[in-house]
């Protein structure tokens, strides 16, 4: 099942995509894709429900973060071998944890502002699991029970903010529209396997980003599991799980983002986004 969120912001409504790819009403059943539904149990039964019965949604509305009220945006550095290659690093012998702010998450097709004073603003195309209920000291072998499903991340990254300022690496990662989330939220029946997908990421029609979740050093029940001894994992949490190579950062010379340009990206089975890319101007 492909869930999503669509409307103009703040008036979203929930819905589904169906077999033909049309999106299909859910709001006479459910409120809102939020935590709330994802560990309740109307999300299982929202998983047998006849789409044909849903109202189809007519025309092409904007389609918004999959998830909404996200309690917690962890995200995963350098969990890609040949990417922390390329920054001049290595895989950590335990994953590298930081949180990124919530007020960065933005619809998969929205814009992405950058800072007035951004300099090295960066792409970053990750797998993102959403959690599904509480999960609190989890083992690794139980660790997939506690998965709602994968969207699509574009991790954005505001290098010299991250790696040149004081401090931890959230100053830049946090900034506004930083999190595009989406376009859906897929179960892990549709998915397949998640340690075998294609990822990539297309700056101005130039694939830059061309990897493989297969690259991952810590897996996805490892990771649900590593982080879960640190803190409990709330329904509708997300975590970002690392990038490929092929980032602006590790280009030579280093290529950053700038007004104007256009990132599509996208995770095979899961789906794709596009954002255009603007200044900021107070």
């Amino acid at each position: 099942m492909k869930l999503l969120r669509f409307g103009e912001v703040g008036q979203e409504k929930p819905g589904l995509l169906d077999e033909e790819g049309n999106i299909r009403d859910l709001s006479a059943y459910v409120k809102d894709i939020d935590g709330e539904f994802l560990g309740g149990e109307l999300f299982a039964k929202t998983q047998v429900i006849d789409t044909a019965s849903l109202p189809l949604v007519s025309g092409q509305p904007r389609l918004a973060e999959p998830v909404t009220g996200v309690g917690k945006f962890i995200c995963v550095g350098l969990n890609y071998e040949d990417h922390a290659r390329e920054t001049g690093t290595v895989v950590p012998p335990e994953p590298v944890l930081f949180m990124k702010a919530t007020s960065s998450i933005t619809g998969p097709f929205d814009r992405v502002e950058l800072p007035p004073h951004s300099k090295k603003s960066d792409w970053e195309v990750e797998l993102g699991v959403v959690i599904g209920k509480e999960a609190k000291y989890v083992s690794e072998a139980e660790a997939m029970n506690y998965v709602a499903g994968f969207c699509v991340i574009n991790d954005l990254s505001e290098r010299e903010f991250q790696l040149e300022r004081e401090g931890q690496w959230m100053k830049g990662k946090g900034c506004d529209t930083f999190g595009p989330l989406g376009p859906y939220l897929v179960t892990p029946d549709e998915v397949g396997n998640v340690d075998n997908l294609d990822i990539w990421l297309e700056l101005n029609g130039e694939r830059v980003q061309d990897g493989n979740t297969k690259t991952m050093v810590y897996k996805v029940p490892f990771l649900v599991h590593y982080i879960s001894q640190f803190m409990s994992l709330q329904p509708g949490d997300i975590i970002s799980t690392g990038t490929p190579p092929g980032v602006g950062l590790g280009m030579t010379p280093p290529k950053y983002l700038k007004e104007g340009d256009v990132m599509r990206l996208g995770i095979e089975n899961i789906g794709e986004q596009q954002q255009s890319v603007f200044r900021y101007q107070r």
